[in-house]
């Protein structure tokens, strides 16, 4: 079983072991903006003394600028929290891009050696990324994922779902629990209350199954999940581990919901 990262045709191809963001990284396109960003904002000395203390960054202003609005976008998908994991003190007294220097390294070190430290620490688990979510859920929760509020982004995924879902059956009068109740209902269409199926309806215990279990698994997501989250104050944060893992339900309620079919009257 194949633990290292293989690159072919300059993308990440992982066997099984790394998760999706690094997988559709551009490795050489991403490592080759970093080093042209490290370069630009290099601190190099000024003027023509030798001893001179003063530095500038090697680039212009608006060659960092324009090279950092790259740059943020590939932190952004290797280090998600760079901006509140990275220290940005050193951004008054030395340079406005120590931060930014920081987390390329940091993202350098990622795509260069990620494989590698996995194989040697024996680190071989299956891993997952919020940014492998189903859409609806990592647009919804990535602001407030990305600044460390993780119970807050739960909850802003689960708000999206059942928006989406809304949406795909035109209705606006019920919401969440009670709206999945209805859609995944095993009884007929009814005027103003179509419903979702996952397969057709056969009249078997598989049909039955399926859509019991699709009901009962969105009333857990939103009764267990969505209202302590967002009903409970003083609520401890989330630990990121966990948050991940409600993510992930509302994930799978999601696909689900996108890839039935609705059925009217």
């Amino acid at each position: 079983m194949k633990t290292i990262t293989e690159v072919r045709n300059g993308r990440c191809n992982v066997s099984g072991r790394r998760d999706d963001v690094l997988m559709s990284i551009d490795i050489d396109w991403a490592r080759g903006e970093l080093a042209d960003f490290l370069n630009l904002t290099d601190l190099r000395p000024t003027g023509t003394l030798v001893n001179t203390t003063r530095r500038a960054n090697h680039g212009a202003d608006s060659q960092i600028v324009a090279s950092a609005q790259v740059v943020e976008q590939i932190l952004d998908r290797i280090l998600p929290r760079w901006r509140t994991e990275v220290p940005d003190d050193r951004n008054k007294t030395v340079n406005r891009w120590c931060q930014h220097r920081e987390a390329a390294q940091r993202a350098d070190a990622v795509l260069l050696r990620d494989a590698e430290v996995r194989e040697r620490l024996g680190d071989d688990a299956p891993q997952l990324s919020a940014a492998s979510m189903h859409q609806w859920v990592w647009d919804g929760a990535r602001s407030l994922w990305g600044s460390g509020h993780f119970r807050e982004a739960v909850t802003a995924a689960a708000r999206r779902v059942n928006a989406e879902t809304q949406n795909k059956v035109a209705r606006r009068d019920v919401s969440e629990t009670a709206l999945f109740q209805s859609v995944f209902s095993k009884d007929a269409a009814k005027p103003g209350q179509p419903r979702l199926r996952l397969m057709t309806d056969d009249n078997s215990d598989t049909f039955r199954s399926v859509h019991r279990g699709a009901m009962s698994f969105a009333e857990g997501c939103f009764a267990g999940i969505r209202n302590p989250n967002s009903h409970e104050d003083g609520l401890p944060e989330l630990p990121e581990h966990e948050a991940l893992e409600q993510l992930a339900a509302f994930s799978v309620l999601a696909r689900w919901v996108e890839s039935a079919t609705v059925v009217n009257t």
